[in-house]
């Protein structure tokens, strides 16, 4: 028995070693495997090298876009160089390598989606406040041309009818992420809530009235008043404004005239868009099979029911194919009644009652990224999509419009500032009146340098003297003549012109061409503009290179 089992072991290794190769010259087939895999690798890292050098370039970008995507720029450390150096990085990649970038916060939309021209926007954010001053305070977005039809339509109603009453119009957004995010990609400064408080104090502001851009009393408002309320010493007064739906109410069917005229507004806005407006009224939609729906954002905060009282209001006015719905989607629900706004539950609601085509359209202030995302997006869990998942793609229709834009909804904010103005008895209005005065006044300057204020006054954008100036420049008087030295924000802009685009473009036109000179350390184009009268606004052009086109502009040059 041992003897049969050795014999077998012997059989089994020399099976095991016969598929083993005889090697009749080792040193020379070890030379050749090195030569073989030695050229085999030469092919793999000239490959492997520039996919490498890609992805290393993408991820310092991302690395970088994700350390200023913060909510506090304090205490992440972030500064405006490590702003800057984000999209001085990005613009170096490559397209190829642009499309890689990709980290918590970062992607190639961060830099690379155009989301309209920043240089149309007025951050208002200059100094020369004066004694009285409204600080309109919203979320804020990232959306160029959101944030100028929307927030800037509200600040410009705003603007219009207080601008000659003694008061001074002034931005902070509350989102640190977003003030970043537009700084970083267009060199544009909006200020945070601190810093336009320290700049109101800074300027000797009095009266300072808070006008937020929210849809309702939530939880970015509470905490607004909270961060306000701070600064309290430091103010003779300070007002709150109510935020564009009034008071919460209590129940589902709380409505006020806010709502009221918001709900009419938003949905005459909505069929007017629709197709070149052939619908005149929401009963016409209706006949046709039309639905509107409002996609509002949610909250879990107890003014969620505002989004059942919008709903109530739309019932109450027979708008019986207008929906309400929300991103979060949280329901509601009362001893009476339970509202389920999540998109689900909408398109249920929109398919039992027979409707065949749906218009989405944003109930937010302003259309930026839920509007533009979670509603217009792409995605499969976008609103569109689903709703196209059900209706068809044809039958669905995305209006990315803010309720911003809309003068009816504009007015309530002018009409809640008179308000509160009004119920404020500790506001001397006497003393505004005589800042009025003074504001107004022409004053009359002997020959000599002069430190005057000079901003825009109407979408300020990039067009306005440099940042580093602080909105302070100087004004030359010589023979009773005046002329504000005007150094720009960079060398694109090479003409100015006192008047209009129209007159600076024609033949023979007296333009004003910009000169070199240093701003810190910034090379900047300089002109030197004819001042008739100050504290009082005229028309001043300037003409881009770029775009080889004039931009009109209001300017005021303040002493």
């Amino acid at each position: 028995m041992r003897k049969k089992f050795l014999t077998l072991l012997l059989a089994a290794t020399l099976a095991a070693t016969s598929t083993v190769p005889v090697m009749t010259n080792p040193v020379s087939a070890v030379a050749a495997t090195k030569k073989t895999t030695k050229k085999s690798s030469k092919k793999l890292t000239a490959k492997q090298k520039k996919a490498k050098a890609d992805k290393a370039a993408a991820a310092k970008v991302a690395k970088l876009i994700d350390k200023i995507y913060v909510q506090d720029n304090e205490k992440a450390g972030v500064t405006d160089k490590d702003l800057k150096k984000a999209k001085l990085e990005w613009d170096k990649l490559t397209s190829a390598q642009k499309k890689l970038v990709s980290g918590v916060y970062a992607s190639p939309e961060y830099f690379g989606r155009n989301t309209g021209d920043a240089s149309e926007d007025n951050p208002l954010n200059w100094n020369y406040i004066g004694e009285n001053e409204i600080l309109v305070v919203s979320f804020g977005t990232s959306f160029n041309e959101s944030r100028t039809e929307d927030i800037g339509g509200v600040e410009r109603a705003i603007e219009k009818a207080y601008q000659n009453k003694g008061w001074s119009v002034r931005r902070a957004f509350t989102s640190q992420i977003i003030i970043n995010h537009v700084q970083a990609r267009d060199n544009e400064k909006i200020d945070n809530v601190t810093q336009a408080l320290d700049r109101a104090v800074k300027n000797g502001v009095k009266n300072l009235v808070i006008q937020p851009t929210h849809l309702m009393h939530g939880k970015e408002y509470d905490e607004l008043k909270e961060e306000v309320n701070a600064y309290k010493d430091k103010f003779q007064t300070i007002t709150f404004s109510e935020p564009l739906l009034g008071e919460v109410g209590s129940d589902t069917t709380s409505v006020n005239s806010d709502k009221e005229t918001v709900a009419k507004a938003a949905v005459a806005q909505a069929l007017a868009d629709y197709k070149g407006g052939i619908y005149k009224t929401a009963d016409a939609a209706a006949a046709s099979g039309t639905a509107i729906v409002f996609m509002g954002h949610g909250t879990s905060h107890q003014a969620n029911i505002t989004y059942a009282q919008m709903q109530s209001e739309m019932n109450d006015l027979g708008y019986n194919n207008v929906f309400v719905g929300t991103v979060e989607g949280i329901e509601v629900k009362t001893d009476t009644a339970t509202f389920k706004p999540d998109c689900k539950s909408v398109i249920a609601k929109i398919k039992a009652a027979g409707y065949k085509n749906v218009i989405l359209r944003p109930l937010m202030v302003v259309a930026g990224d839920h509007a533009n995302n979670d509603m217009a997006g792409d995605d499969s869990d976008s609103w569109k999509s689903q709703f196209a998942k059900v209706f068809g793609k044809k039958n669905v229709t995305c209006e990315i419009a803010g309720l911003g834009r809309i003068a009816d909804i504009e007015q309530i904010y002018v009409n809640h500032l008179a308000d509160a103005i009004a119920a404020n008895k500790a506001l001397d209005a006497s003393a505004i009146k005589t800042a009025q005065a003074s504001v107004s006044q022409k004053k009359t300057l002997k020959d000599g340098k002069y430190t005057v204020g000079f901003a825009t006054e109407d979408d300020l954008g990039m067009i306005g003297l440099n940042d580093a100036l602080d909105g302070k420049t100087t004004l030359t008087v010589k023979n009773g003549k005046m002329k504000v030295h005007v150094p720009m924000k960079g060398v694109g802009l090479t003409k100015a012109f006192v008047g209009t685009a129209k007159n600076a473009a024609k033949k023979g036109a007296k333009v004003i061409k910009g000169k070199k000179e240093k701003v810190g350390d910034e090379t900047v184009l300089a002109f030197d503009i004819p001042v008739k009268s100050l504290n009082k606004s005229f028309t001043v052009s300037f003409f881009s290179k770029r775009k080889k086109s004039w931009y009109q502009k209001t300017v005021k040059v303040t002493y």
